[in-house]
């Protein structure tokens, strides 16, 4: 059976390198840890403040969370870098480290970073908050939630869209709930026959008897157009956000009613067809 000889001088001689590296780097390695340590408790209880302190002034959730996470993630590159200091790794090097990657990963994410930037302007200025109903990007909802890449919105029959947020920052954005007050856009048409002054007055009386109704901006109705098929008029009510869609549909169904009741005809669309002999 063959031995196995062992050289001490060798083991003795890495031995010490290796005690005098551990020697050397000791200090470095434990003090680094502890900086790991009491930084990372830190940032936990400057988070835990921060959001106190924002919900405390009532701020945006979305806004107070989205700074929240600027501050903390700045805070942990900050510990992240002094404690490769501390370890020995030079500043310089581990800067051009991060540009390189940056750099990368700005390249390939453009979209993502448009998304991320219009999701900052959106909590900045607030085009809309969450609960409010908007339409945009030919879409339309209730803002559910407010992210940094995407905005949540419900639909009417309760469908969930996700619009991005570089495209919705740059478009077009109707805010139905900016307003306290809005105003119903309603075209009722009447035949060519009908009395035109008898149907303004009943639409009006409908629109002054309705408790939902606002009287300022006061009702009014018009003569809109003069059309194929019927007189058109502009019948425009104005009422409190919350009470809009039950005004609207309510006006119309009373129009409705009292212009039967009255002998207004409202009449379908329709051609008359002469031929000569």
């Amino acid at each position: 059976m063959d031995l196995i000889v062992v050289n001490t001088d060798y083991v003795t001689k890495y031995w010490d390198y290796f005690t005098e590296v551990l020697m050397e780097y000791s200090p470095r390695l434990i003090s680094a840890t502890i900086i790991l340590v009491i930084g990372w408790t830190a940032i936990r209880l400057i988070k835990k403040l921060i959001m106190s302190i924002m919900t405390k002034r009532e701020m945006e959730p979305t806004l107070s969370k989205f700074l929240a996470d600027i501050l903390i993630w700045t805070l942990k590159i900050l510990l992240f870098v002094t404690v490769i200091s501390r370890l020995g790794v030079e500043n310089s090097s581990f800067v051009a480290i991060i540009g390189a990657a940056g750099l990368a990963i700005g390249l390939s994410l453009q979209g993502s970073l448009s998304n991320f930037a219009g999701g900052v302007l959106i909590i900045m200025f607030k085009p809309f908050k969450v609960g409010d109903f908007i339409e945009a990007q030919s879409v339309s909802g209730t803002v559910k939630q407010i992210q940094i890449f995407v905005t949540q919105l419900a639909t009417v029959d309760n469908q969930i869209i996700f619009v991005p947020n570089g495209a919705l920052s740059n478009g077009t954005i109707i805010n139905y709930s900016y307003a306290t007050t809005r105003r119903a856009n309603l075209t009722i048409g009447i035949s060519y026959g009908s009395n035109i002054k008898k149907a303004k007055e009943i639409a009006m009386e409908v629109m002054e008897n309705h408790t939902a109704v606002l009287k300022d901006p006061a009702p009014m109705v018009l003569v809109s157009d003069l059309a194929d098929s019927s007189i058109n008029l502009a019948v425009r009510p104005w009422a409190n956000l919350e009470d809009f869609f039950t005004m609207r549909s309510d006006i119309l169904e009373q129009i409705k009613l009292k212009f039967d009741e009255n002998g207004i005809e409202i009449p379908f669309p329709q051609r008359d067809v002469h031929i000569k002999q």
